[in-house]
């Protein structure tokens, strides 16, 4: 679904822009010092002029709900009390946490029931960027607006307050008025090919927003893509910008991205380093359509700052993968439309005709829909895990693997290189192949999955155990 606003601009709703500085949250802290986030239904336009407000699903009344900081080595204690109408649960993206407090319902806890609440704590062992967000029917929780930000700050100066941004990126399947399309969740259309994709995006929950930068200072802008399934294509150099972080994990050194677009895919973060120049604003734009749509303007300022200095962000402490003693592990993901769906089975029968939609299961790993009862494969704690993805599809697909980050050491047929970052989540192109490596050292059963909410749900999810 292409980003334009010419069908909204002739039912008479306009396009303006907003003053947009992202501030701080504030949560309810109990007396035992958890920090207390409700799930609850909230009003909230997502688009603006005089489109009337939409009834979301909210942390805390807000979308995207409140920022969680922290600092590296701290522990963190939240009091999730759900007061939806359907049950729910947390999970806390890219961080490499305790596998009970991991939030993944059906594998790692159950989901939360309505009127109840459960205790999540867990020490962050990495500074970065990362987000949280609902893990039970995600396709429909996260697309209603239950996710927010989470980030762990360095234990030594960085980037202060004013020059560490946080923006927060998801796209809306809004109807004619301008309020969230709830008539559209569940389309068997978006499950059985790209996934819900929306058609107007926001930032920190805003629409067309307008940041205001003070020309020649450093800033750390820190993007995380919530989109159900939407792949952002952006050009970073238009931005001037370079890269600091992917998935929260530093690069040592900013890094020029030389090629466009940049593929930046649900569940992902970046972090950008961005020094703007006097009487030069520029945009955040999406270019996957016929013309680049800016979705946030940047404002610059004065006429040369004083901090022009870039901190240093230091490698957080990931053990390094021993490829000459890996266990190797093969994924064929397979499904959808437009593709070889082949043999597939669910909840241990083969799914034939009438069966696919009845289920709604479109997409396999190695020929099994969604959950088995056995694990993808195990592995013992201190053991290199290498994992071949092969993307029989025809269609790209956002990987993530929970509890641990990995890197990639080959893409098939892609001639840039990358070098190999540490990530939590990776792109995979329509019937391309990759391999990723990763020590597994975090016990317990970790999802692997699609972070395309729709094709998650509709097949694209298994697990591995490591004991």
């Amino acid at each position: 679904m292409k980003l334009t606003r010419r069908n909204f601009i002739k039912q008479g709703i306009g396009a303006a822009a907003l003053s947009l500085v992202p501030a701080p949250y504030s949560f309810a802290m109990a007396q035992d010092g958890f920090l207390e986030i409700r799930a609850i239904k909230s009003e909230q336009k997502i688009y603006p002029g005089d489109a009337p407000e939409s009834t979301l699903w909210t942390y805390n009344g807000q979308a995207p709900g409140p920022e969680i900081r922290v600092k590296q080595g701290e522990r963190v204690k939240v009091r999730f009390i759900n007061e939806l109408e359907e049950p729910s649960s947390i999970h806390w993206h890219g961080i490499r946490i305790d596998n009970a407090m991991d939030g993944v319902s059906g594998l790692t806890q159950e989901a939360v029931k309505p009127g109840e609440r459960f205790e999540y704590e867990f020490v962050v062992p990495d500074a970065g960027t990362y987000w949280y967000h609902a893990h039970n029917k995600s396709w429909n929780q996260v697309a209603r607006g239950l996710y927010g930000p989470l980030i762990v700050e360095e234990p030594y100066p960085t980037f202060d307050a004013e020059h560490d941004l946080t923006l927060v990126i998801d796209d809306w399947r809004v109807d004619r008025n301008g309020q969230l399309d709830e008539q559209s969740f569940g389309a068997m259309m978006d499950w059985s090919h790209g996934g819900r994709l929306g058609n107007w995006l926001t930032v920190n929950g805003g629409s067309m927003p307008e940041i205001v930068l003070k020309a020649g200072e450093a800033y750390r802008l820190r993007l995380i893509n919530v989109c159900n399934s939407r792949v952002l294509e952006m050009d970073l150099n238009r931005l001037g910008a370079k890269v600091l972080a992917f998935d929260g994990q530093p690069l040592g050194q900013p890094e020029v991205i030389d090629y466009s677009p940049y593929s930046f895919g649900p569940a992902q973060r970046v972090d950008l380093l961005v020094i703007p120049q006097e009487g030069k604003g520029f945009a955040l734009e999406e270019l996957s359509g016929d013309t680049p749509f800016p979705y946030a303007h940047f404002k610059v300022t004065g006429t040369g700052g004083n901090k022009t200095s870039i901190p240093s962000l230091k490698p957080n402490a990931i053990p390094a993968p021993d490829l000459e003693k890996a266990s190797q592990h093969r994924l064929h993901m397979t499904g959808g439309a437009m593709g070889r769906i082949g043999k597939v089975f669910y909840k241990g029968k083969e799914l034939q005709g009438e069966d696919f939609p009845r289920t709604k299961q479109f997409w396999a790993f190695n020929s099994v829909a969604n959950l088995s009862e056995s694990p993808f494969f195990s592995a013992e704690i201190g053991e290199t895990v290498i994992i071949e993805f092969i993307n029989d599809t025809a269609f790209p697909h956002a990987m993530h693997v929970h509890g641990h980050h990995f890197q990639i050491l080959e893409r098939e047929d892609s001639e840039i290189d990358e070098g190999r970052p540490w990530k939590d989540t990776f792109l995979i192109g329509p019937t391309q192949t990759t391999r990723i490596a990763f020590v597994a050292d975090n016990p317990g059963k970790w999802l692997l999955h699609c972070h395309m909410l729709e094709h998650a749900a509709a097949g694209m999810t298994t697990w591995f155990k490591v004991t």
